[in-house]
């Protein structure tokens, strides 16, 4: 059994998640042109979306950069079988090999404390999206931390917590837009690197000021509704609630009614708050 010596004092199982090796000489200029933000330099991770051509979402992903040709694509259990399919897709002469890895288990690492110390047989790097996320581990099946293993609900707990978007459990595919949902201020879009999939409607969104509706955490009055559950203003619908945890939520709310003092979701009362990270709301452009 490999040794581990882990000090973040909370690591939560993550057993939704898989990875996908992406391998060849060929590894990072076939990935880059595909998603919205630019592979990582070796040792580095990013966070990153596969579009439609419209520019709607289809997946999210954490991309490890393992060694200069291969990549780890850290991604939901059940989306993994599709997104390989999708990226091989686009492989045509590329000289890549996509492969599903099981025999993995992956680990949420969050909290204060120093980053872990891992032997070679482990996969850990910085959560790309905001440093209160901390670390992401893989290792091995049958590879057990040192430390007490927490569940997955913790750690959506936290993820919702911060007010941050988890794939298709709060965006919806074919429908939803990355600055809907703070792809930006993630680092999973950027709109400095050249052309990917579904750009045009991303970049039209940023610089013509076209956002109506973005991701906000909510509490409610009491535990919330399943996710999916309409919520109200003034009788009128203007939103749905996505992820949940108790009175905890995170949630898809037009921006002229995220100010409403009736939001309301199934008799519950709701107040909307903007996660910290996300900076001001967009302003319209004329």
């Amino acid at each position: 059994m490999s040794d581990l010596t882990c000090s973040p004092p909370i690591c939560a199982a993550l057993p939704d998640r898989a990875l996908l090796r992406i391998s060849g000489p060929d590894a990072s200029g076939f990935l880059n042109p595909l998603v919205s933000s630019d592979v990582a330099a070796v040792g580095g991770a990013a966070y990153a979306a596969l579009l439609t051509p419209q520019g709607k979402f289809l997946h999210d992903f954490l991309i490890y950069t393992e060694t200069a040709d291969s990549l780890l694509v850290d991604v939901a259990t059940d989306r993994r079988a599709d997104l390989k399919r999708r990226l091989t897709l686009y492989r045509l002469r590329a000289k890549v090999e996509l492969a599903e890895l099981d025999g993995w288990q992956g680990f949420a690492l969050f909290g204060s404390g120093q980053a872990p110390e891992v032997d070679r047989d482990a996969v850990l790097f910085v959560d790309p999206r905001l440093p209160a996320l901390g670390w992401r581990l893989w290792l091995p099946a049958g590879v057990v931390p040192p430390l007490t293993i927490t569940s997955s609900a913790v750690y959506e707990a936290h993820r919702i917590g911060l007010g941050v978007p988890d794939g298709v459990r709060d965006i919806e595919i074919d429908k939803g837009l990355l600055l809907e949902n703070h792809f930006e201020a993630l680092h999973g879009v950027d709109f400095r690197k050249g052309c990917y999939i579904g750009q045009e409607l991303t970049a039209r969104t940023k610089y013509r000021g076209l956002l109506k509706k973005q991701l906000y955490k909510v509490t409610g009055a009491a535990d919330l509704p399943a996710p999916g559950t309409p919520i109200t203003a003034n009788g009128q619908e203007v939103g749905q609630l996505r992820s949940v945890s108790g009175s905890s939520g995170l949630a898809l709310l037009r921006l002229d009614a995220v100010s409403s003092q009736e939001l309301d979701t199934a008799g519950v009362a709701l107040t909307a708050i903007r996660p910290d990270y996300a900076g001001p709301v967009p302003e319209a452009k004329s």
